[in-house]
């Protein structure tokens, strides 16, 4: 039989879990503005010093979810880039199903939503999210590309751009979700599965090594 002690050290144990599902829960429910710590440790059912005793400010609280829950993952990720033996096709497909299982399809995904909406008005954490999700994970797409244009599976591009274009779709998903998604009706819904299955075809579509290179127009310059 467990005794109180033993009780409470698990308990105790948990603590730093449990605040970071409540805190998660509501970020992406209120904003970071909105969310009070006081919020926070009720829903996790501790008091408010307790909470302290683990994060000492809001912010990092904030940064803890993050890493929690988003760049936690990409050292994994990147491993599996490292070791991936298949097409670079097949590699950009499982890079898409393993961002809706592990971050869209959770409560992870209202994170992109928060930070572009409230990035400008919380700098610090924008250049957190930029250095601790954007880049990471920016530059493991850009090592997929690479491969594929390395191995003539992907016509060469601008990397940098050919980035942005894989992220747009996911960050466009999330947002989609978290907002009109939730509010207007099964006729405003997109299946996630379809969507991305939509999104590659037309990402290799694009990137094809059978399609002639071309630079793109400069809209700046367009008349």
């Amino acid at each position: 039989m467990i005794d109180a002690h033993t009780r409470r050290a698990r308990r105790k144990d948990a603590r730093p879990s449990e605040l970071l599902s409540a805190a998660l829960d509501l970020f992406v429910e209120k904003g970071y503005a909105a969310t009070r710590v006081e919020e926070v440790a009720s829903l996790a059912g501790v008091s408010k010093g307790t909470l302290f005793l683990y994060f000492p400010s809001k912010e990092e609280l904030f940064k803890a979810v993050v890493r929690e829950h988003i760049s936690g993952h990409f050292a994994s990720w990147s491993e599996e880039i490292e070791h991936f033996e298949g097409s670079s096709q097949d590699m950009l497909r499982d890079c898409l199903k393993s961002w809706w299982e592990n971050i869209g399809a959770t409560k992870a995904s209202g994170i992109p939503k928060l930070m572009m909406s409230e990035a400008r008005n919380f700098p610090e954490l924008g250049a957190f999210y930029q250095q601790e999700v954007i880049q990471p994970g920016s530059a493991l797409i850009a090592r997929i590309l690479q491969r594929g244009i390395t191995r003539g599976e992907f016509r060469p591009m601008d990397l940098k751009y050919g980035v942005y274009m894989v992220m747009a779709p996911l960050l466009f998903l999330a947002m989609w979700t978290h907002s009109l998604d939730a509010c207007c009706g099964p006729q405003a819904r997109i299946e996630p599965d379809k969507y991305l299955a939509a999104q590659l075809d037309m990402l290799l579509y694009g990137f094809g090594a059978g399609h002639p290179p071309q630079a793109p127009a400069n809209l700046s310059n367009s008349e």
